[in-house]
């Protein structure tokens, strides 16, 4: 995650969580957990773009405040119906594009 998408991500995400100080260690951390949320919000749904303005990235956004605040398991149950809703939706896309 060093790269100017993942930099310009990061300072997104910041923003979201109104961070507004500068933390080399802070956004060190934040790095992984972005990195870490990334990986398991992929895991959970397929192929993502947390790039773009897309529901993965909202997802993703919450993720990195639910983790900031040691509640992971709590995002996983809060956002069940959507991440449900993207599974359905890249199931569909895939049997779409198989036909």
């Amino acid at each position: 995650m060093a790269d100017d998408k993942d930099n310009k991500l990061l300072n997104e995400i910041k923003n979201y969580l109104e961070i507004t100080w500068d933390d080399s260690l802070g956004d060190e951390k934040m790095r992984g957990m972005v990195k870490r949320g990334m990986a398991a919000i992929s895991g959970k749904i397929g192929e993502c773009n947390f790039y773009e303005e897309t529901q993965e990235k909202a997802l993703l956004f919450d993720y990195v405040m639910y983790a900031r605040a040691g509640e992971i398991p709590q995002f996983w149950q809060n956002y069940r119906d959507e991440i449900i809703s993207l599974q359905i939706d890249r199931k569909v896309d895939g049997y779409a594009a198989d036909q």
